[in-house]
């Protein structure tokens, strides 16, 4: 079989990652894919540094139209970035009957609805293993391995740089702000990590994994998203001190009504496998009807994990480009005609449990006046502890854990209980999941 010519857009981290690997495994990677995988072109803005690393192995060029539109490119591998330009070379290489892999997962989640309709019109495959979970092979355990399953739920620690600040704030006792300096300085988080620490890269990850994993269209404008900059230390030790850990977690969830897609705080049991997770470590757990549950952990980003994702794409769409359109894996796993309307749940549909922590002045009766306001609401408690004031004060600290109710509930809860003269403040509220 003659070689499989590559095109690359952007050599930065990743980008690097992946020229490394495919060389340095070049013998490995002919052997599984039946014929040579060779890197025929770069594009990069930055030519001094691109040919620094490329040297004479491959054409370099500042234009990524002319690797897109090359006619010896079989694939072009898309790691710019962004929803702007990625999107535009990505579509203009598909019209071009060139296969694409990326790693983009912004871009799938809000514009791969469309993608994956102009590689259909071409009959050419767009391969993303990488926009999941770095080097975990998730997207290909949700496609291949796990299709016998009617999946019910996914969970995932998705964000290793929010990871990791959970991570410093629990072991370290940290605060947010001088966890999330550290995890700056040490290259996890960007100047602006708003995408990260607001938990819009993680339901970017959760929105093409739902989309897999129950046949939908990709919904990523109705996922509902949460972050860990208003966490506090109190709330990580009360939470310890009751038996569980907080993790920024992507849930998706088939219910009878629709599919829930969130993103936000959750307290986990701390004997689950899951909330051990530390660092920029993820872990996913996924739960179908056959199998049960199965976690896949690994590391989530960095040049050569996502590399390696990436170079398995190129290897799996060599081993396709022969064959018929019609047998190749779907995209979403599901056949293009064949996926479902179901809704996304309104956020106030959501059933979970709920930790509710609010300072209240220590008085008779206070604790009457909020479980009957929980109590109008068809709102359970199952377990409570009321803190001691220290010495001096006046006020305490109580928390509570709920059992399941719906979420529109307990906002209607809080509104009452913020209203009561005797607590002070806004009360905080994180989810609950038992994960089993």
């Amino acid at each position: 079989m003659k070689p499989i010519n590559v095109g690359l857009l952007g050599i930065g981290i990743v980008g690097g990652g992946t020229f490394a690997v495919l060389a340095r495994n070049q013998e490995e990677i002919a052997r599984r894919a039946g014929c040579v995988i060779a890197m025929k072109m770069v594009a990069d803005k930055d030519l001094e540094r691109a040919r620094g690393i490329v040297g004479k192995r491959a054409i370099v060029t500042a234009d990524a139209n002319d690797v897109v539109s090359h006619p010896d490119i079989d694939i072009v591998v898309e790691l710019i970035g962004g929803t702007t330009v990625a999107k535009d070379l990505i579509l203009k290489a598909l019209a071009n009957g060139k296969h694409v892999v990326t790693a983009n997962k912004a871009l799938l989640a809000q514009h791969g609805n469309e993608i994956f309709a102009a590689a259909q019109k071409k009959d050419v495959m767009v391969a993303f293993e990488a926009a999941v979970g770095g080097g975990i092979p998730i997207v290909k355990a949700l496609r291949e391995g796990l299709t016998a399953n009617r999946i019910e739920w996914i969970a995932g620690i998705i964000n290793g740089t929010s990871n990791f600040i959970l991570s410093e704030m629990r072991d370290k006792g940290a605060s947010f702000q001088d966890a999330l300096k550290e995890a700056q300085r040490r290259g996890y988080a960007e100047a602006d990590p708003t995408f990260d620490i607001e938990g819009v890269d993680a339901a970017h990850k959760l929105t093409i994994m739902a989309a897999i994993g129950f046949g939908i269209p990709m919904q990523f404008k109705a996922a509902y998203t949460e972050g860990i900059s208003k966490l506090t230390q109190e709330d990580i030790r009360y939470a310890e001190e009751l038996g569980y850990r907080i993790k920024l977690l992507g849930i998706t969830k088939r219910k009878d009504k629709g599919i829930e897609l969130r993103v936000h705080p959750t307290l986990i049991p701390e004997r689950r496998l899951i909330a051990n997770v530390e660092g920029v470590m993820n872990a996913i757990l996924v739960k179908g009807d056959a199998v049960g549950q199965t976690l896949y952990y690994g590391a989530g980003a960095g040049a050569e994990p996502t590399a390696s994702s990436v170079v398995a794409d190129l290897v799996d769409v060599a081993r396709m480009l022969t064959a018929d359109p019609e047998h190749r894996v779907p995209h979403l796993a599901f056949q293009p005609d064949q996926l479902s309307d179901t809704p996304i749940l309104p956020m106030g549909e959501v059933e979970t449990a709920y930790y509710l922590r609010m300072r209240v002045l220590d008085r008779p009766g206070v604790l009457a006046d909020i479980t009957r306001i929980l109590a109008d609401l068809s709102i359970s408690i199952d377990a409570m502890v009321q803190k001691e004031p220290h010495e001096g004060e006046d006020r305490v600290d109580i928390i509570m854990l709920t059992h399941l109710t719906v979420e529109k509930n307990v906002n209607a809860a809080i509104v009452k209980i913020e209203k009561l003269p005797v607590v002070l403040g806004a009360v905080t509220r994180i989810r609950l999941e038992e994960l089993n």
